[in-house]
């Protein structure tokens, strides 16, 4: 059952690709059990139909999409998904390029172009496009990077931080963006979290004393009232806490902090209450290098 078949040609480059000096090897992607992107190494990006692969000893592979794109890349990464009827493929680029203004450091930076490839219809003619390109740069080669199933957010692992490059098309989207952080409060709380508990931080007015604070635990909710006002917080927790062991206290910095007892030890909270986007989660450096650490099973030594 172990024993490999014989090799055979699904397909071949259209492009005689000797001419090419600066080229890197090709590389290839598995989007899915029907769809393949493929990189010549060139700057060209092919997008394959395999059909369900393995099944058919006539099996060829179509081309539904290839474009010039710039410098040459390879791809960690892609994805196929539907939304909203309609059928894509994203797919991240990775490429080394001169960074001539860095004159203290390697002379070099990464990029990572997230690609979102769709399907268009127009008058019973189907043909996919380029539906968005966006560019990220850094200053490190990720230890992984890939697209969300959902092909809505990217994941990556960098020693160094990613950032978004602004384009043209970008440019009012960003305003925006930037317009609306300005006006952005700052967190309402913070937490943080081990294998066993959940800490919370909440800022409290100078006039408010021990006896103008209420707190309410239960097994899956929590409630934080100031001065008979509405609940400060309150919703129900990612998760169930031993309620009878959960505790609060008022710091000096006129900060009060609530303890959590988680009740399923070892699972991390995604989040603290379920919808809730008023808090901020601060992540310490150990979790951090555990995190990378799990992460560096599904990535490569060479990227």
């Amino acid at each position: 059952d172990t024993a490999l078949q014989k090799p055979r040609e699904v397909f071949r480059l259209p492009t005689d690709l000797t001419a090419y000096d600066n080229r890197l090897c090709a590389s290839i992607h598995f989007s899915s059990s029907t769809w393949v992107t493929l990189s010549d190494g060139t700057g060209r990006l092919y997008l394959i139909k395999s059909g369900k692969r393995g099944n058919n000893a006539s099996e060829k592979w179509e081309i539904v999409f290839n474009e010039e794109l710039g410098s040459p890349f390879i791809i960690p990464h892609s994805v196929s998904y539907v939304k909203s009827d309609t059928h894509s493929v994203a797919v991240l680029l990775l490429r080394v390029e001169k960074d001539e203004l860095d004159t203290k450091g390697s002379g070099f930076h990464i990029t990572l172009e997230w690609v979102t490839i769709a399907e268009i219809s127009k008058e019973g003619d189907h043909r996919y496009e380029i539906f968005k390109r966006r560019v990220l740069q850094g200053k490190s080669v990720p230890h992984y990077a890939a697209v969300e199933p959902s092909g809505d957010g990217l994941m990556i692992v960098s020693y160094k931080p990613f950032k978004f490059m602004q384009d043209e098309d970008d440019k009012s989207e960003e305003n925006d963006d930037a317009k609306a952080a300005n006006e952005k409060k700052d967190p309402l709380y913070y937490w943080q979290q081990t294998e066993d508990d959940v800490t919370i931080t909440v800022h409290i007015p100078q006039d408010i004393t021990k006896d103008d604070i209420k707190v309410l635990f239960s097994p899956d909710n929590i409630s934080v009232t100031l001065k008979d006002q509405l609940p400060l917080m309150k919703g129900k927790l990612h998760s169930s806490v031993d309620h009878e062991s959960c505790t609060w206290i008022i710091r000096e910095s006129k900060s009060l902090e609530i303890s959590l007892i988680k009740k399923n030890e070892g699972p991390q909270w995604p989040e603290l209450i379920v919808g809730d986007t008023r808090g901020e989660f601060i992540m310490d450096s150990s979790q951090c290098s555990e995190i990378a650490e799990s992460l560096m099973h599904l990535t490569s030594e060479v990227m």
